[in-house]
């Protein structure tokens, strides 16, 4: 068998033709999220004098967004990026704008707040689901593609970090509702360079109805620009062989029908992407592995600040929230410039199954310093398991629900996180510490159920010599 080539790096996926710019309008838009909901917490909190109804305006907000991000998605899939997007970033960024304006000073009558901020949530543009399926446009090798998706994973991870210190800056030189104003700036600025960008005037709508890509597709049969290109599900070359890894080259799988059936073959003779309806499992296990590891740490988030009252240092939890997140941009990174044996589907039940016994490692920790450190490694698991639950979601979706499929792994990730905060909160009171990192980590150690079992049963077999 033929060794693996050398994997390409990131600086071959930004220097893709378009990459960087797309990609960048893409996190000046996302910025926006990691900025909002700060802002928002104080904002409202210095509109109402009240911690309740702030949270509970919040909670709304959080629930149109995650709840309604699938319905975006699908509508940008049906309609297409230019059309929606540049609609729905407008409304949202008006309603923000509109609740800066009326919480500026005290007095706001809340049934207007409740009905801006439902509203700004309902029309939040799915940035993130948009820009992995951009990605999967651009980039038809399928280990850059890893390596793109890698890369989107732990900028988002970062802008989740820098945004709440951007919000706390603006709220200290200013007001709170100035971060909800930027915000607003943002996601406007962002959209509007996405969809002028080269990139999105080729694709213009992702679905053509037969399950084409339309004309002027980045992507045609051989890789290259093409106009009237078919998009199908497999790189040129990529073998369907009698075993799951015959004539494919292994080192650059990323779950692409490792042990998957083979994909139909359309009229023309050629491959197509295998359709995975709402009932196939190919969809649901990333959907399922992404909510247990949203569960995981969104009981997590709390753990901690519990954890570091009792040992009265209440203002440490940041550097333990600092270290997760170190741990999951490493982890990220180092995951994405890796090529793997094993097919997607069979490495995100393990990378959950990492997660959870990591954190039952961390609930056995003696002080704040242990549970950094462990608390870390845990977070060594949480991008690579995101990325892949991205990566297999778009493998699978057909072209004209591919948005959508990513929003569906947001979706289960975000309401999990939740689920999960809620759980633990009532949990925490009446059950030891230790205890509750264990319960918190069952969620992802059960994801280990979702691994196909033809699937199990193939990749005992070893690769076929080409």
């Amino acid at each position: 068998m033929s060794s693996p080539s050398r994997p390409p790096s990131y600086l071959a996926v930004l220097r893709t033709p378009h990459a960087c710019r797309v990609f960048g309008a893409a996190l000046i838009g996302r910025l926006s999220y990691g900025i909002v909901f700060l802002s928002l917490i104080l904002t409202l909190t210095d509109a109402t004098g009240s911690y309740g109804v702030a949270g509970a305006v919040m909670a709304l907000f959080g629930l149109a967004i995650s709840l309604l991000s699938p319905l975006r998605a699908g509508l940008i899939d049906r309609y297409g990026i230019r059309r929606t997007l540049p609609l729905m970033a407008a409304v949202y960024a008006l309603s923000l704008t509109c609740l800066a304006v009326a919480t500026w000073r005290p007095g706001t009558p809340g049934m207007w707040l409740v009905v801006l901020t439902v509203a700004a949530g309902a029309c939040a543009p799915p940035l993130g689901p948009v820009m992995r399926a951009l990605w999967s446009e651009l980039l038809p090798d399928r280990s850059l593609l890893q390596r793109a998706y890698s890369l989107d994973t732990v900028a988002e991870e970062l802008l989740f970090v820098t945004g709440p210190l951007l919000a706390g800056l603006l709220a200290v030189l200013a007001v709170p509702a100035a971060g909800v104003a930027a915000s607003a700036a943002l996601v406007l600025v962002g959209t509007l360079a996405l969809v002028s960008s080269p990139t999105v005037r080729a694709t213009g709508s992702f679905p053509a109805g037969d399950g084409a890509v339309g004309e002027g597709s980045l992507r045609a049969d051989d890789g290259a620009v093409g106009e009237g290109a078919s998009r199908t599900g497999d790189d040129p070359g990529d073998g369907w062989g009698g075993g799951p890894y015959e004539g494919a080259d292994v080192g650059t799988d990323v779950g692409r029908g490792g042990g998957a059936d083979p994909a139909p073959v359309s009229s023309r003779g050629r491959r197509t992407r295998k359709a995975a309806g709402p009932g196939s499992g190919l969809i649901i296990q990333p959907v399922l592995v992404s909510g247990g590891v949203g569960l995981c740490l969104g009981a997590l988030g709390l753990l901690m600040v519990v954890f570091a009252e009792r040992q009265h240092q209440p203002a440490a939890v940041a550097w333990v929230e600092a270290a997760l997140s170190a741990g999951s941009a490493l982890g990220g990174l180092a995951y994405g410039a890796r090529s793997w044996r094993a097919p997607g589907q069979v490495r995100l039940p393990l990378l959950a199954v990492a997660l959870g016994l990591a954190l039952v490692v961390a609930g056995l920790s003696p002080d704040l310093y242990v549970l950094a450190v462990t608390v870390g490694v845990a977070g060594l698991f949480v991008a690579p398991a995101l990325t892949t639950a991205y990566l297999l979601a778009d493998e699978f979706a057909v072209p004209e629900n591919r948005v959508r499929a990513s929003a569906w792994v947001n979706t289960a990730f975000n309401t999990g996180a939740s689920a999960g905060t809620a759980a633990v909160g009532m949990l925490v009171e009446s059950l030891p510490l230790t205890l509750c990192f264990v319960i918190a980590a069952v969620p992802p150690l059960l994801s280990a159920a979702t691994t196909p079992r033809r699937l199990r049963r193939r990749v005992t077999t070893p690769p076929l010599e080409r």
